[in-house]
Parts: C-alpha cells; structure tokens; sequence
C-alpha cells in the first residue's frame, strides 16, 4: 500500500468519491438552487405580470407597492421560516426540516403558478419563502454534519453555487418564457420537478449522526441502539471505506457530547451566554456585513452601469442578468475549489478588500467621473467577482460549522434571520437612500461600512480549516 493510502485526508477524499456516485450531497444543496432560481425568475416574472398582451391575466394592471410585494414576497416568507426554525429545527431534525421545506416549495410554486388572483399568488409567493428560510437553515447543517473535514468547505460552499447557478437558470428559464402568453406561470412552475427531487432525495438520505447523537443524549434514549444507527447512518453517507472507523468517529463525538449532561431544550437567555456568544457574535456578524455592504444595491444599478459603458445587452435586463449571473457562477466555482486550501480568512480578506475598492470606485463615478463609464463597469465587475470569492460563500460555510452542535439549529437559525432581515432592510432603504443623498454618497457609505467588516474580520473571525466540528468548538471555549 502506498504511504499515501494511509493519510486521513486521503481516506476521506476516497470516501467522498464513492459517496458522491449517487450524488446524495446534492440533494441538500437543491434548497439553494431553488432559492437562487426564484430570484432570477422573478426578476423576468415581474416583467412578464405587468405586460397587458402578455400577462394573461385582468389583473395585471399591478402598482409599484404590488409589484414590490411580488418580488419580496419570498422574503418576507423567508423571515418567518427562520422564525420557524428556531422553534422546531432541534424537533425535527436535518433531514426531516429539509423534507419539509421541499414540500413548502412545491406547493408555494404551484399555487403561484396556478393563481386566479393577486391575494392568492402572494400566498403562493409567501409559502415558497417559508421553504426557503427552512431551507438555507437546515442545508448548510446538514452538509457540515456530515461530510468530512477536509472537504467540508467544499462542499458547503457547493451550496452556495448552487444557489448562484439556480440564480442563471432561473434568468435563463426567464429570458426564455418573457414573451410567452402567462409566461410568469412556466416561470414559477419550473421549479415543481426540482422540489420533488429534493423531496425524494432527502427522504432517501439518512439524518444526520450528529443530530441523532444530540437527541439521544437530551432525551435519554437507549444509547446503545441510537449509536448504532449513528454509525449505520454514518456508514450510508460516506460509503464502505469508513466502515471499520465509523465506531471510533461516533464515539469521539458522543465524549465531545459529554458535557451536556442533564440539559435538555436551549433556552433562548443560552444562545447570549458563553461560547454560544462568541459564537452567535461569528456567525450573526459575518452575515450582517454580508448584506449592508450593499450586495443588493450594486446589482440594482447593474443595467444603468452596463447601458452607460455602451453595452447593447443593456437594453435587455435579462441578458444583463445572466451576464453578471455567469460571472457570479464563475467566481463562486473558483470559491468553492480553493476555500478549503486557503482557508476562510485570506479569502475573506483579500474579498472585502477587492469590495471596498469597488464600492469607493462606484462612489467616484456617480460623484466626480460620471463621464469615465468604464469605472463603473471595471468597479461593478470587481465588486461581484470579490464578493462570491468571500461574503457569498464563506457568510454560509461559517455559520454552518461555528455554533456548538448543542446550539447548532437555534444558533444557525438566528444567523439566517439576521442575514434575511438584513437584505430585507438593504433593499427596502437604498432607494430612499439614493433620493435624499445620491447614489454617490450611498456607495462611499457602503464602502465604509466594508472598510469596517474588515476590521471585524481581522479581529473576530477564527480559521477553521481542516478542523472537526468538535475541534472548532473547543475553539471557541
């Protein structure tokens, strides 16, 4: 046998490998996809829905506040999910949490798809976000439960591109259906095979050993039987060749467990305690800076940019979004492959450095170099190729792994309602923002807001490369 058939990162490179023939880690990361695809699709939906020849609809005459409460309808559901899952992520489970939100996609994208009216299309829209709140919670735990350390990155980031890929599809699906009669209902109805197929997937996958350990522990059940399905489920998702090591890894993670004794359900005064603190500071800031950086407002001014520089494509939002969709997906991917060999905090700092130039670049161009339109288009290019190599990834990959498995569910589920809550505020002040101050002065702002995260960064935010779960918590301690 070769020296390196021994290495532990080896054995679990090898293990990936045979677990991803049947591309069971994939199935998570469709939460993502779907989310990701309503995004693109609504940006052509909206299009479509207001169009009195191609709507197909009487009441297609929508105002502003209407059409704003299609495009945040999902959103606002999303909210809420995290509001859920909170409550009931620890009852159900990873997996079980993940089969739910695939339910509540499919029938939030048949009832949008299908309604007869406004009222009953944001119902629609309301319940696909409900789905994808529960969705970003439980996926990115589930994937860092249990997939190995070396990769854990990768494959958590994996759910990251899934979401920008589902993102270009659903410009793509878009750009394809804008001038069909009822266009916006194919649009929405796409994405009923893909939740199915989650659904199923996810049925198929075994839970997570971690989270069937935890219950065991906080329940009392028969321990003995519950480790051997933590280990049978360990088996299932990282195939045979871990076999003979399954015991040990079980087990190292039940002694990790030890400390909670008699404790059961976490308190809410627990998660503002102690290591969950630091923790909670991690995950919840990181995901803060992620969104009032101006992620959203960029975008928002990606045609005007492109159309001043010239661009023909500009005259068709569509074509504009899947330009910068690609570009997204192209970074996003670089992402995903070097994170786990450089680490989340060079990534982290070299791309909010790289955001910070591009947001001061924006602010000039709209202050002083409105005639040098290729600033704006340099500087709009940088900020989104900076921000999938850092804050798009790596926002998601460490709220994933930083809270303590015991904390993991509340703590996650408080990180995703800061994220939502976040872009929900982002979108809704920019252009208020942008009337009483300028578009100028709003991108300075939202460069010195980075200049800021990168302080935080610096000064707060741990390496967990190659670490265990475990290890990083007692990191923490």
């Amino acid at each position: 046998m070769a020296s390196g058939d021994s290495d532990p990162e080896w054995q679990s490179l090898l293990s990936l490998g045979k677990g991803l023939h049947d591309f069971r880690f994939l199935f998570p990361a469709l939460g993502g996809l779907l989310y990701g695809y309503d995004i693109g699709a609504t940006s052509c939906a909206t299009i479509s829905i207001v169009s009195e020849s191609l709507s197909g609809v009487t009441w297609y005459d929508l105002s502003s506040v209407e059409v704003g409460l299609v495009t945040s309808g999902s959103l606002y559901g999303a909210l809420i999910g995290s509001v859920l899952a909170f409550n009931i992520a620890d009852y159900l489970g990873r997996k079980r949490e993940l089969i739910v939100a695939a339910i509540l996609y499919l029938v939030g994208a048949l009832v949008t798809a299908v309604a007869p009216d406004f009222a009953v299309m944001m119902v629609g829209r309301f319940v696909y976000g409900i789905g994808i709140g529960l969705a970003m919670h439980a996926a990115p735990m589930y994937i860092a439960e249990t997939s190995p350390s070396p990769i854990r990155g990768l494959l958590i980031s994996l759910k990251e591109f899934f979401i920008v890929f589902g993102m270009v599809v659903g410009y793509t699906v878009g750009s394809l259906l804008v001038d069909t009669i009822a266009g916006w209902r194919y649009m929405y109805g796409a994405s009923v095979p893909l939740a199915v197929i989650m659904g199923f997937g996810m049925w198929w996958l075994p839970a997570s050993p971690r989270w069937i350990l935890l219950r065991a522990i906080q329940r009392k059940g028969n321990m003995q039987d519950l480790r051997e399905s933590a280990i049978c489920c360990l088996c299932q998702l990282r195939g045979d060749t871990i076999s003979e090591s399954a015991p040990a890894q079980v087990d190292e993670i039940l002694a990790e467990l030890s400390y909670i004794g008699d404790e059961n359900e976490v308190t809410l005064g627990e998660m503002f305690r102690g290591k969950c603190l630091k923790a909670l500071t991690i995950g919840a800031g990181l995901v803060l800076f992620q969104q009032i950086t101006g992620q959203p407002s960029v975008l928002y001014y990606a045609a005007t940019i492109l159309k001043s520089a010239g661009f023909s494509a500009a005259s068709d939002a569509t074509r504009v979004s899947i330009l910068l969709g690609l570009l997204k997906l192209i970074m996003t991917g670089v992402a995903v492959l070097v994170v786990d060999k450089l680490g989340r905090r060079p990534l982290l700092l070299g791309g909010v450095s790289g955001m910070v130039i591009s947001l001061f670049l924006l602010g000039s161009y709209y202050t002083y170099l409105d005639d040098v339109p290729a600033v704006a288009v340099v500087a709009l290019l940088l900020y989104v190729g900076c921000y999938q190599l850092s804050f798009g990834p790596i926002g998601w990959l460490m709220i994933s792994e930083i809270f303590p498995l015991r904390l993991r569910g509340r703590g996650l589920s408080i990180a995703v309602l800061v994220n939502f809550g976040a872009n929900a505020l982002v979108t809704f002040s920019f252009s208020p923002l942008e009337a009483l101050l300028g578009a100028g002065v709003v991108f300075f702002i939202f460069g010195g807001i980075a200049v800021l995260s990168l302080f935080f960064i610096f000064f707060v935010i741990p390496e967990t490369k190659g670490l265990t779960l475990e290890e990083i918590e007692a990191k923490l301690l």
